[in-house]
């Protein structure tokens, strides 16, 4: 095992699910971490952290941390566990998981996703792992996949403009992102620029902390960002306001998509998304009078049934302005396509040899756990190894989800910090390091800088890493393979390989890509025409339309019916996703679960701000306090995540009552496509 570096500040990467991947100084003494800060060297971190990652040693060192390896001695779903050696929990492990491969080995399916965004931590040696094993593969959507499909067939990949020249831009369109709560350091530049003249428009069914601090809020309906967007090009073409050089030299399907966006007048978008005429047709006129004008475009557009059509419409605004010939102009959604990371060095997917597991979809997850054997599906899954995730929390259609978890018959292990919602259904519960304990190195989707973490301290307890322990169950499963004898520092310089200067990340932790200022100035977009690609030949040749297009929600709310309002589940500021949930400062600042609903929605429901509310569709009922507030739009209601079902007033959280629908590309989840009824109890 690699030991922690004795150092008096020690370099390293916050791992957490954010676009701004920060750099982090962990002061140590007497081999104690005492403080985590930003580290000033970094120009994009500049010194300052979020709330929740500045509170980082609060969860490295809380009572409840799991420390040793557990075995479960209660039902499933109970939490009852003792504790057990590593020697007895790896052995018993390796001979359940060789039992069920020598059977069938798509049975056993690894489920993961961003606990860490870190490539050794994440899916390096666990990828290694399955791969030789022949599990099931699974197919990680559960966050950005329909946004990377809209930029795909539009851009090319997850590629777009430098952050750090937002500072230019003269407006500054954040489209769907609360930049304050997910986005601090964007948020930061966004300030600068604001500073020296810029407009900021937030377009944003909430009216979140962001939104109120920009010039202008555009309150849309969720699941309306592609008519906005396809009403600001009708504008363009109407007025002329286009630049035809850039169209003719670096687009493809120009006149196709000039016939699409005709059809979409301001009259009509307004009348969709619920936004007056005039804040569509201001928009237009500055986005094409302002320059730099720049898109900061974030997740939250595409977690609908039209997110990947949203994403392809809104990026091909700045092709049809030529904002991209600027270096303050242009969009950004994710830089995450520009690393070039040698994954398949690191995860090593020739250890399968001819073998082709199955793919399944972790955002349905809850009809997989359930889904009995058949030839189209496959042998039914009978063990789940859960790491660096919680998707009894975190998956839609939670009720499906714990009735998988909860089969007696589903052998189940979960790598974890603190005994989570999942943790409680877990067969055996392993004790994996924090941040401040392992190696690691990491991309960003935010910035263009890779980072590299070294362990502060030494692993607390007996938790292990997950790299180690995946190494220990090869072992132990008689993977004699090399790779698997790799140390974590050996993967995190294979990671890039020679493509970034370790050395460098050694001596000051980052290191920037050598990238264009302006990547698009010229064109030259990753996509197979070299173009931004308005008409995309792939969907086309895949049978379906190659323009970006308006598509309705899954669940269009009724207000004659039974589900009159529409329900969205943005994050709490305090939270990530499911992370930080038990950090107690942190969950004393948000108090408890709440549902933002406005006053003419609240009136009639005689709902007042603290009344314990009801929520509910056909899925499931989730309750929480109610707040009477004009964040929420009427129509809308705010259900704020992710909560710990354990921390829920009636032992759900919001995704009780999300579905299991996909979006239109990219298989992704539609978390923000939702109907519900709200009433008070009591």
């Amino acid at each position: 095992m690699n030991q922690p570096i004795d150092d008096t500040q020690v370099l390293g990467a916050c791992p957490h699910d954010c676009p701004d991947t920060c750099s982090l100084l962990t002061t140590v003494k007497d081999g104690v971490a005492t403080r985590v800060q930003g580290n000033p060297a970094h120009p994009l971190t500049g010194g300052v952290l979020c709330a929740k990652v500045s509170k980082y040693p609060e969860r490295t060192y809380h009572p409840d941390r799991l420390l040793h390896p557990m075995k479960r001695v209660g039902p499933k779903g109970s939490g009852q566990f003792v504790r057990v050696g590593w020697d007895e929990a790896l052995s018993d492990i390796a001979q359940r998981l060789s039992a069920i491969a020598a059977r069938a080995p798509e049975a056993v399916l690894p489920y993961s996703y961003a606990g860490t965004m870190g490539l050794v931590q994440g899916d390096g040696m666990a990828a290694r792992f399955f791969h030789r094993l022949g599990a099931s593969r699974l197919d990680q959507t559960i966050c950005s996949s329909a946004g990377t499909a809209g930029l795909v067939h539009t851009l090319g990949g997850k590629v777009g403009m430098k952050v750090q020249f937002f500072a230019e831009a003269r407006l500054i369109v954040i489209w769907g992102s609360n930049s304050i709560g997910s986005n601090l350091h964007f948020w930061r530049i966004a300030q600068e620029a604001k500073r020296q003249g810029a407009r900021l428009v937030c377009i944003d069914p909430r009216r979140s902390e962001t939104a109120e601090k920009c010039h202008e809020h555009i309150a849309l309906r969720p699941g309306t960002d592609a008519a906005l967007a396809l009403a600001l090009m009708q504008q363009l073409i109407v007025h002329d306001w286009l630049d035809h050089d850039y169209i003719e030299h670096h687009t493809l399907g120009w006149a196709e998509l000039r016939e699409r966006a005709l059809q979409w007048p301001p009259e009509r978008a307004a009348e969709v998304c619920g936004v007056p005429v005039e804040q569509i047709t201001r928009l237009a006129h500055d986005y094409a009078h302002t320059r730099p004008a720049a898109i900061r475009l974030n997740y939250g557009v595409q977690r609908v049934r039209g997110g990947a059509n949203a994403v392809r419409a809104i990026a091909c605004l700045p092709a049809l302005t030529g904002a991209w010939r600027q270096r303050g102009g242009g969009i950004l959604l994710s830089s995450s396509g520009q690393f070039p990371v040698q994954r398949q060095t690191l995860q090593r997917p020739d250890l399968l040899g001819e073998r082709r597991p199955r793919l399944i979809n972790m955002s349905t997850i809850g009809d997989a756990l359930n889904q009995p054997a058949s030839a189209a599906f496959g042998p039914a899954l009978e063990a789940v190894v859960v790491y660096n995730s919680n998707p009894v929390a975190v998956a839609p259609d939670s009720a499906r989800v714990v009735a998988g978890f909860a089969r007696d018959d589903l052998f189940t292990v979960v790598l974890e910090h603190f005994q989570t919602d999942t943790a409680d259904y877990a067969d055996y519960l392993l004790p994996a390091t924090t941040q401040l304990e392992h190696w690691d190195i990491h991309l960003a989707y935010g910035h263009t800088d890779v980072l590299l973490n070294r362990p502060a301290i030494a692993p607390l307890g007996e938790a292990l890493p997950n790299s180690e322990i995946f190494r220990r169950l090869a072992q132990r499963m008689g993977y004699s393979d090399p790779c698997f004898a790799e140390e974590d520092e050996t993967l995190c310089r294979q990671a890039f390989g020679d493509r970034i200067d370790y050395d460098q990340l050694l001596s000051q932790g980052f290191a920037s890509l050598p990238l264009a200022d302006a990547p698009f100035a010229e064109g030259g977009f990753p996509t197979p025409s070299g173009r931004c690609e308005f008409l995309s030949p792939a969907l086309v040749a895949q049978g379906l339309d190659g323009l970006p297009d308006h598509l309705p929600n899954h669940e269009l709310p009724d207000p004659a019916g039974p589900w009159p309002l529409a329900m969205i589940s943005p994050p709490a500021r305090n939270f990530l996703n499911s992370t930080f949930v038990n950090v107690t400062s942190l969950r004393n600042i948000e108090t408890e679960p709440v549902l933002e609903i406005h006053p003419d929605d609240a009136g009639p429901r005689q709902i007042h701000s603290g009344d314990v509310v009801r929520v509910f569709n056909a899925r499931g009922n989730y309750h929480c306090k109610a707040e009477v507030s004009e964040r929420a739009r009427p129509g809308v209601v705010n259900g704020l995540g992710i909560w710990w079902r354990k921390f829920g007033l009636n032992g759900t959280n919001v995704n009780e009552l999300t579905s299991q629908a996909l979006t239109d590309l990219g298989r992704g989840p539609t978390f923000y496509d939702c109907a519900v009824q709200v009433s008070r109890l009591g």
